[in-house]
């Protein structure tokens, strides 16, 4: 990969950003509005819950290969103190950038009301993150309204059942969802607020990395 420019938001800039972070029903709302956000440095990922019970080898290879690349260029993307936005020789320079941030981790309480620290955006940087003996920094989000918890619960036996798959199956649960019929409105649109972090995950490009 051929990084043409890159820059690194400030942590308070990147923090400002995400408190315009709206869920994608019921009326919209600021879902981080009133909560308390904080970049955390050096986080055990033994500490923080998986939502999901797969990841893709494609978007890990892809993370691996940005990881590689900003090493290059004295940048440890598992240290990020603030949102880094790059483009690449193959993108349009006055574009938009792409956007690589500190995974997303939410307070969330679970069926038995245990509270667990749970990845909301960024499952395959943590993992990426876990295969390489790092502890990554992350922006943990506590205080959100329980009226609007994230729309799944975490995978209760951890990081040890997660497979990495090359594709996924048409038959998978993916993931444990609080309700099945309405989970997507109570997803958060960071898409929004950094436009290309929720694209297509089964996309190897690094262009298109979700998580």
């Amino acid at each position: 990969m051929n990084i043409t420019r890159h820059m690194i938001l400030s942590e308070i800039e990147t923090l400002d950003r995400l408190r315009n972070t709206r869920l994608r029903g019921h009326g919209q709302p600021f879902i981080y509005r009133h909560a308390d956000l904080q970049l955390v440095q050096g986080v055990d990922t033994s500490t923080l819950v998986p939502p999901q019970r797969y990841v893709l080898s494609g978007t890990v290879d892809a993370i691996r290969e940005i990881a590689n690349s900003f090493e290059d260029l004295g940048v440890d993307v598992f240290a990020l103190n603030g949102a880094l936005l790059f483009w690449t020789d193959d993108m349009d320079p006055w574009g938009l950038p792409i956007p690589f941030l500190p995974p997303i981790v939410e307070e969330s309480f679970e069926r038995d009301e245990k509270c667990v620290l749970l990845v909301n955006d960024g499952m395959h940087r943590v993992y990426t993150a876990r295969m390489s003996d790092r502890n990554p920094n992350v922006i943990v989000v506590k205080g959100v309204s329980k009226e609007y918890p994230y729309y799944a619960y975490g995978i209760q036996d951890g990081w040890d059942v997660i497979q990495e798959l090359a594709e996924l199956p048409n038959i998978f649960q993916k993931k444990d969802y609080r309700d099945p019929n309405s989970y997507k409105a109570l997803f958060r649109d960071f898409n929004a607020v950094f436009p290309g972090i929720q694209a297509q995950r089964k996309q190897s490009n690094p262009s298109h990395i979700k998580e």
